[in-house]
């Protein structure tokens, strides 16, 4: 699974963002901008090891992965909820659940979601907004 990003030139400095985690950076050049991006996911996510892989493409669009696909799934769930002001006892009512623990293993890493999971979770941390999945530009 890959994450579509963003660069674009503000000035002297080039911007880069990944909207859908909500992580935005900036830098000098092009290419030091693609490591600040892997750096701030990377510092975000917080788990030993765990690393983002940068993919430019043309213009101003790029992709992140990861070899480790259960931490970057556990962190977009959990900064989605945080960027949406949640609890994890709000998603758990949201998914109609009692069990915090049953949503916070995905937030984990514990656990890695189907695809149909995947987007229950993802209705349950981001209210009203709709995920759009496409090929990735990169392969």
């Amino acid at each position: 699974m890959r994450f579509a990003g963003r660069v674009f030139k503000v000035g002297r400095m080039w911007a880069i963002e990944v909207p859908i985690l909500g992580v935005a950076t900036q830098g000098r050049t092009k290419k030091e901008s693609f490591v600040m991006i892997a750096d701030a996911i990377e510092s975000l996510v917080n788990k030993p090891g765990f690393a983002i892989e940068v993919h430019p493409e043309k213009d101003d669009y790029f992709e992140i992965d990861s070899p480790d696909q259960a931490a970057l799934t556990a962190f977009l769930l959990r900064r989605k909820r945080t960027l949406e002001g949640l609890s994890l006892s709000a998603v758990a009512r949201r998914l109609g659940s009692a069990s915090l623990n049953a949503y916070a293993r995905y937030e984990q890493g514990r656990a890695v979601p189907s695809i149909e999971k995947l987007s229950r979770l993802l209705a349950a941390v981001s209210g009203t907004v709709d995920f759009v999945l496409s090929d990735s530009r990169s392969r």
